[in-house]
């Protein structure tokens, strides 16, 4: 088969089309992959702090454990809110993580997003 004269840098042009979005595409999958992979962090981190809470007592003992919980996220204190401050028997306790995450890819509206990871659990139990 003999490709036609006008037709030999189609393939080429067509290509160079596509890549563009492609590539836009790839760092979407990158960014989103990342963004969960830190949410689902936080989220288990409020959950061992709520945990913590709840067996202890100790609002102190509750952040470290939040803290110490996520070791690839780079969480703070401040970050960090457990309420109420003391465990009733039967209430429960709620520890919630806002953690700000700077976006790698740039081509989001955003230079940043805020992700909130929440844990809730029965005091005494």
């Amino acid at each position: 088969m003999r490709l036609h004269s006008g037709e030999r840098g189609a393939a080429a042009v067509e290509f160079a089309l596509v890549l563009p979005i492609l590539i836009i595409l790839i760092f979407f999958i990158i960014e989103f992959g990342r963004l969960y992979n830190i949410q689902i962090s936080i989220t288990g981190a409020a959950r061992e702090g709520a945990r913590s809470m709840a067996i202890h007592n100790v609002v102190d003992d509750a952040k470290t454990a939040t803290l110490n919980a996520a070791p690839s996220v780079p969480l703070t204190a401040g970050e960090v809110t457990v309420s109420p401050t003391t465990c009733a028997t039967d209430s429960t306790i709620t520890v919630t993580v806002k953690h700000t995450v700077d976006l790698i890819s740039g081509y989001l509206p955003y230079t940043s997003m805020v992700l909130t990871g929440k844990g809730v659990m029965l005091c005494g139990g």
